[in-house]
């Protein structure tokens, strides 16, 4: 018991890596292009309407200051240029970021479920009460999620969002799906260890979620994003923020009463 324990408490200070909680400011990152854009537009165009004004139009001969007027439409092409190379580059980062959090979360609740199990069979041996057949709705939950939540490389799916036509639509699609299924498989896991460790007589309950992950239509969604031109795409990127957030919060107010309750048993 001694050894499950402390491997779970190691499972639990991974949180910190793991469970990335991403803040709103990413959403700069879908807003940047699109504000710096207005504003060059903006300025190109009034810059050029000042240029025209420079011109006498009562003269037969013109000499236009070409260099002065392509020096400055020069300058803004290159401001949208170092934008466009700085979206890209926040592009690729969010994707990664996006993706890593998805897979790295997985992976540690995977090995955090395996400890809590190891550690309940512990405990029935030492209690002498017989758990098998709770433990195997629990296990058998540990197997789904081991088949289906494969784990996917960020690093390939940022590049291939930025350089492949709708992969990025694919990515969005994939993290809401992965993340919703795993919170329902995850609630039937904590509510059968709950039953179980009544049984070994160690009092855990996990209470409910205050904001659980909804089940968003990656079609909806994307029907709503080009009736709107994009606009509605600042909520989606938003969604994609806040789930799995709010979904590790969660992780941290049961993983603590989780600790507390195996604690107790060998106190």
């Amino acid at each position: 018991m001694a050894v499950s324990l402390e491997n779970i408490r190691k499972d639990i200070r991974m949180r910190n890596k793991s469970d990335r909680q991403m803040s709103s400011a990413w959403l700069l990152v879908y807003f940047l292009p699109i504000i710096v854009g207005i504003v060059v537009t903006v300025y190109t165009a009034v810059y050029m309407l000042d240029f025209i004004s420079l011109i006498d139009p009562l003269l037969s001969t013109y000499n236009y200051p070409y260099d002065e007027f392509a020096a400055g439409f020069r300058s803004h092409f290159l401001i949208l240029g170092l934008t466009w190379l700085l979206n890209f580059t926040m592009s690729i980062r969010f994707t990664y970021l996006f993706v890593n959090r998805r897979s790295t979360h997985f992976k540690r609740q995977k090995f955090l479920s395996e400890d809590i199990i190891a550690a309940i069979n512990s405990l029935a041996k030492t209690k002498n009460v017989e758990v098998e057949a709770s433990l195997s709705t629990i296990e058998r939950t540990v197997r789904e999620a081991n088949a289906e939540e494969i784990e996917k490389s960020a690093i390939l799916w940022a590049v291939l969002s930025t350089f492949v036509p709708f992969v990025q639509l694919y990515v969005y699609y994939f993290l809401f799906n992965d993340f919703y299924r795993h919170e329902r498989r995850e609630d039937s896991f904590w509510e059968d260890l709950g039953r179980t460790m009544n049984i070994l007589g160690i009092n855990f309950s996990v209470s409910r979620r205050t904001q659980a992950m909804p089940d968003r239509s990656f079609v909806l969604y994307l029907i709503l994003t080009i009736i709107t031109a994009g606009l509605f795409g600042v909520y989606w990127f938003y969604a994609l923020l806040k789930d799995p957030t709010e979904h590790f919060k969660h992780h941290i107010e049961t993983e603590n009463q989780l600790l507390i309750a195996l604690e107790s048993v060998t106190v």
